[in-house]
């Protein structure tokens, strides 16, 4: 049994182990993998991990030996799962295994924007409070998250757990799931976007990007926020119109926004956040929790080993 792994840098940058894998089959790890050598890296393989490398219908059509495709990550339409179909190709993925550390970091953004605390400890740093003349100094306003309105756009287990976390520091829920009742459930109150929007001191992302919701935070529902929101986005980078979102920050329509993705990862150096006013950026590492990942290698490996007995699970597409 031949097992590829194109890129897997991200996922295990030398602090975990490929053993568990190895012992499956002959295993090759590649740290990453150029498309142009997709093909050349992966031929004859009947198991192929991938990341963020992209497997076209081209590409699994001239993978003849290929049997299972793993996804090292939840999300997987780096995956023609159409083509994989019509191939009998296994398609898997990764569910749930970083729940806890996206929202996390969705807080850490949160409070990063309320509190300042980045900005205040390096100005420490540089001399400024021994050179003060009172005994505290702060450059922004400094925003209490109690009785503050929370909205939470996809209310699956990262949204609801992202609720918790906000109920914990005295915030109003609002949440909104496609489909779903207006109502009470789970400590929320289910509203329309629109209202929710309306409503929101802060907006956080957290659903799949599709075909219908690509872009859906735009101009028109950036202006039906509140002049001191912020939004925050942990999900996907092309859920967010992104000039948009800059225009809307530079004027100072919007207080601020907190963003751990971006529709192209990394980001041109003309991306119009990377230097708008009040946006922080971290670089996709909401998922990257040692512990996270840790998870997420060993549900890959029980993936693989599960359909090496033909009993495949976490399966897509």
């Amino acid at each position: 049994m031949k097992i590829v792994v194109l890129d897997g840098h991200t996922l295990n940058p030398g602090d975990l182990s490929w053993d568990a894998l190895a012992a499956l089959g002959e295993c090759t790890v590649y740290d990453r993998t150029p498309p142009g050598l997709v093909a050349e890296r992966a031929a004859g393989a009947e198991v192929v991990l991938t990341n963020k490398t992209v497997l076209s219908r081209d590409l699994l059509a001239a993978l003849g030996s290929l049997r299972y495709v793993g996804v090292l990550a939840t999300g997987y339409n780096v995956v023609d799962t159409a083509a994989a179909r019509e191939r009998d190709i296994v398609v898997t993925n990764i569910p749930a295994y970083g729940t806890r550390a996206v929202a996390q970091m969705t807080f850490a953004l949160i409070l990063e924007l309320a509190q300042h605390v980045g900005h205040h400890a390096e100005t420490v740093r540089q001399g400024r409070w021994s050179a003060a003349k009172d005994f505290c100094y702060w450059d922004f306003p400094l925003i209490q998250l109690e009785d503050r309105t929370l909205g939470i756009i996809g209310f699956g287990r990262i949204g609801r757990t992202v609720a918790e976390i906000g109920r914990a520091f005295g915030m109003k829920i609002l949440a909104y799931e496609p489909q779903a009742v207006p109502g009470q459930a789970d400590g929320a109150t289910l509203v329309d976007l629109d209202m929710l929007f309306r409503e929101s001191d802060i907006v956080s992302l957290h659903c799949p990007l599709t075909d219908v919701n690509r872009g859906f935070v735009n101009r028109q529902r950036l202006a039906m926020m509140k002049s001191g929101a912020f939004l925050i986005n942990t999900s996907r980078g092309p859920l967010v119109d992104e000039p948009a979102l800059a225009e809307a920050l530079n004027a100072g329509r919007l207080a601020g926004a907190g963003l751990d993705v971006l529709s192209t990862e990394p980001p041109p150096p003309d991306n119009p956040l990377l230097n708008a006013q009040n946006c922080l950026i971290t670089p996709h590492i909401a998922w990257a929790t040692h512990t996270a990942r840790e998870r997420l290698m060993g549900v890959a490996v029980q993936n693989v080993a599960a359909f090496l007995v033909g009993a495949p699970v976490n399966r897509v597409g």
